[in-house]
């Protein structure tokens, strides 16, 4: 069982069966050199853990970002969290948080824009994908 401080200090919550969810993860590990992102499922048992805690998470089906600074912890949802994990990228791509400047009305507008069609674009996945052995401890149930 994930206790809060068990929790590590940046979790992405991702929605597991989603093909944009996989490939934006899969984004995330290659331009995170520091390697400090950890994974999870929105099907798994962590993120089940996190919800209870967060009830402002209920309903969100597509991805979350969870920074814990000791016992607090600041979740943030939609555009905010892609923004927000932005931040931990190499400097190649991190200059994507430009596009935070940007009222958050538009933002989320445009986030749940691609929310609504991803699965149409993108695809499902029968399941989510088992990460490679040398990313694999980046992962949470």
């Amino acid at each position: 069982m994930t206790t809060p401080s068990s929790l590590p200090e940046r979790l992405v919550i991702f929605d597991g069966v989603c093909g944009l969810c996989d490939t934006t993860v899969q984004f995330l590990i290659d331009h995170d050199e520091a390697q400090t992102l950890r994974f999870t499922p929105m099907q798994g048992e962590t993120a089940a853990q996190v919800r209870a805690k967060h009830p402002e998470i209920e309903g969100v089906d597509s991805i979350v970002f969870v920074e814990r600074d000791g016992e607090k912890e600041s979740v943030y949802l939609r555009s905010k969290a892609v923004f927000r994990i932005a931040r931990y990228l190499d400097p190649g791509v991190r200059w994507l948080r430009v596009f935070g400047v940007m009222p958050q009305i538009l933002a989320d507008a445009g986030y749940d824009m691609v929310a609504k069609v991803r699965y149409r674009i993108f695809g499902k996945l029968e399941e989510c994908r088992i990460p490679s052995p040398d990313v694999r401890a980046r992962f949470l149930a």
